[in-house]
């Protein structure tokens, strides 16, 4: 079990869809899941996904009740994308444990994942269950250790802040060096980032740690080559954009869905 303490907060409600990755459903139930487990060892370590709003929102095409894009009161910043256990080859284990989710064992952490933790796409929660947290175990024990442990090192570990102080704001119209902003994270908490872009928007921050959750680099196969930066299979300019998201409410209007902005 860690032993983080959970800051919980109130923020805006925003009703959270697929904040996990869908449960993947076998025929034969427990045998044939239990096949699916075979081969699959401890996991070597933990890599914290955090998604940037405004790319990730920039390719919504349908709003609902679960895509925290299209409500109002979004959060400015980073989210979590999710907590994966991983292998040091580049392979990860998947599905460890045949348990249904049980939305009940999160209830006390559901404002901070409305918040921190939305999905940006509409998903529905019934079909979702922790294809990575149940890989988690022994290092962390149930559902509720699971999201915790994940939203404490999201706070822990302010990568918005840290770029912030950097010089590295929002902006639709400026675009940044990407070394530069992995230097401000090797500065802030030493530690190598892995990076994920869309084009020349910055999508995802990845950060890795031993299973102590004491830092370590993500990026250990990165290369500069012919001016791009590449992390293992995704690639980014050297140069790349944090766009601006507008916080939008989906309305009716005649009939037909359509944005309205609330900014």
């Amino acid at each position: 079990m860690t032993s983080f303490q959970v800051r919980l907060v109130a923020p805006p409600l925003l009703l959270f869809g697929s904040f996990c990755s869908t449960r993947i459903r076998v025929a034969g139930d427990s045998d044939d899941l239990n096949l699916l487990q075979k081969g699959q060892r401890e996991f070597d370590y933990f890599k914290l996904a955090l998604q940037w709003p405004g790319t990730g929102c920039n390719n919504t095409k349908k709003c609902c009740s679960s895509n925290g894009c299209c409500r109002s009161g979004s959060i400015i910043g980073f989210t979590v994308h999710g907590l994966w256990a991983e292998y040091n080859d580049g392979t990860w284990p998947s599905c460890c444990e045949g348990s249904e989710f049980d939305a009940n064992e999160i209830s006390s952490l559901l404002d901070d994942l409305n918040k921190y933790w939305p999905s940006y796409r509409c998903g529905s929660t019934t079909t979702c269950h922790e294809k990575h947290g149940t890989c988690s175990y022994p290092v962390v024990e149930n559902e509720s250790d699971f999201f915790s442990t994940a939203l404490n090192i999201f706070f822990k570990y302010n990568v918005t802040e840290a770029l912030f102080k950097a010089g590295y704001a929002p902006s639709n119209s400026e675009k940044y060096p990407l070394g530069g902003i992995i230097s401000a994270i090797q500065n802030a908490f030493y530690m190598t980032p892995e990076v994920v872009c869309s084009g020349e928007a910055l999508k995802e921050l990845r950060l890795c740690f031993y299973k102590n959750f004491e830092p370590r680099d993500c990026a250990t196969e990165s290369r500069i080559e012919s001016g791009m930066i590449s992390l293992k299979t995704s690639s980014c300019p050297s140069y790349v954009s944090l766009s601006v998201h507008e916080a939008s409410q989906w309305v009716e209007n005649k009939g037909a869905a359509i944005f309205r902005s609330t900014w």
